[in-house]
């Protein structure tokens, strides 16, 4: 039998569209950034990225499992922006 391929997590840092042309920062975690980012631009993601529809994604890190890309997005959300772009940089 052979070993199943565990997921590689991801967290990402989406650069999204304010109402007042300025732009606002969401952070999430997934296992397929393409897809998520897709479902983000159908408006089938999550409730923030519905009304503030995501332009970019800004930055990735990748995890080798939910609880770490969980506990890092987590840290991540509590950050000012200018400390949230430094994180991935």
């Amino acid at each position: 039998m052979t070993e199943k391929a565990r997921p590689c997590w991801v967290l990402y840092l989406l650069e999204c569209q304010a109402r007042d042309s300025e732009t606002t920062l969401y952070t999430g975690i997934t296992t397929d950034l393409e897809r998520r980012f897709n479902e983000h631009l159908a408006g089938v993601g999550a409730r923030y990225t519905r009304s503030h529809p995501p332009l970019r994604v800004l930055a990735v890190r990748e995890f080798s499992d939910r609880a770490s890309a969980s506990r890092a997005e987590a840290a991540v959300k509590k950050l000012p922006r200018p400390s949230k772009l430094a994180y991935f940089a």
